[in-house]
């Protein structure tokens, strides 16, 4: 077995979701990734004394079960689903489909049922449990980054098994200034957005939900979001790339929305009453991660970028906004990129992706990468 794979299996059974002897752990798995990840998996949560639970599933046949679904099927799904979610103590979703735009021919209102009665219901179980999301690398992905499948593999498995314990007490300065700003002002190349964060939770990305990891993330209060957004970073929502995003908002509720596909952005922000407004605000700094990847698990996490989420908010980081969707749009701050600025309560505290406080340089590239 490729040493890689005990490693990755280490992190994630050891650090990310803290396996204890006896806990029930659902391995959440799709056809497509290799046996050995698995394999590697189970023999890890084993040795921590836990229960170690396969579901496999094929992302072609989720399509068909989308198109072929009710309502009522639907609702069986997701009670079966948070059942057997209930029994478990920790969920490890290991993602990785041979064709990222398997869904892309899905009608929207199919997929709107599904999200919003299935979807939904499933998240809300996941985050009872203890969870962490990867993406093991395959050709697809590989593709999808435009890299060879080996230096994808390689690429993955150094940037998933960092010092995620470093990078975590290098994000303490930041958290403690998040939790006693007010107002967060964003500028750059078609963006002057304004908000607050004030009251709101901070969480810390470190390893324990995603890998890769390496972000900070708040929310914005509800109806404090006002000013126009452009995201530079394409993303794949649905089945379908979307590029060009951007937004104007105010009082919180998205009011315009335009991308390479106006008509169909739309339909997703009117998926409920939740879908127009901001359910998540995060800085990202995984020194490994410089562009995009055309996967939101890697993008959001790009050196230098900040990322807002439309729709629902997330526990811990809870604005009061719930919807069927989580939907994570990534702006990256680089020169490279055209550059910008955040500022907290009208204080400079990154400018074209560097941190410029001292209490924060730790955040930086060099630093994070130094060993």
């Amino acid at each position: 077995m490729d040493s890689r794979l005990s490693r990755l299996a280490d992190v994630l059974v050891n650090y990310s979701t803290k396996v204890q002897p006896g806990d029930h752990v659902l391995i959440q798995s799709v056809t497509e990734i290799d046996h050995l990840v698995v394999k590697a998996i189970v023999k890890a949560v084993g040795e921590a004394g836990g229960h170690a639970h396969v579901s496999m599933r094929d992302t072609a046949v989720t399509r068909q079960l989308i198109l072929s679904g009710s309502e009522e099927q639907f609702k069986m799904y997701a009670d079966w689903e948070c059942y057997r979610l209930s029994k478990m103590q920790v969920y490890i979703n290991l993602r990785s489909p041979r064709n990222a735009y398997e869904l892309a021919d899905v009608p929207p209102n199919k997929f709107k049922l599904y999200q919003t009665i299935f979807g939904k219901a499933q998240s809300e179980a996941v985050y009872k449990t203890r969870w962490v999301t990867t993406r093991i690398p395959n050709p697809s992905a590989a593709q999808e980054a435009r890299m060879s499948t080996e230096a994808f593999e390689d690429f993955y498995y150094n940037v998933c098994t960092v010092d995620y314990k470093k990078m975590s007490k290098a994000m303490n300065p930041l958290k403690e200034l998040m939790e006693k700003t007010d107002m967060v002002k964003i500028v750059g190349n078609g963006t002057d957005l304004r908000f607050s964060i004030k009251g709101i939770g901070v969480l810390k990305g470190d390893g324990t939900d995603n890998i890769p990891d390496g972000e900070i993330y708040t929310a914005p209060v509800k109806d404090s979001v006002n000013g126009v957004i452009a995201f530079n970073t394409p993303s794949i929502n649905q089945g379908f790339a979307f590029e060009n995003i951007s937004l104007k908002i105010e009082n919180g509720k998205i009011i315009e929305a335009h991308a390479n596909d106006t008509n169909r952005i739309n339909q997703i922000l009117d998926t409920d009453k939740g879908s127009r407004y901001i359910g998540e605000f995060a800085l990202a700094f995984n020194p490994y991660i410089l562009h995009p990847m055309n996967n939101t698990l890697f993008d959001e996490k790009i050196n230098g970028s900040f990322h807002l989420a439309i729709g629902d908010s997330l526990e811990g980081a809870d604005n009061g906004n719930k919807s069927a969707i989580h939907w994570d749009l990534i702006t990256i701050q680089r020169p490279d990129y055209d550059g910008g600025e955040i500022w907290f309560d009208d204080v400079l505290i990154r400018k074209d992706g560097r941190f410029v406080l001292p209490e924060l340089y730790d955040l930086n590239e060099e630093n994070l990468k130094c060993k």
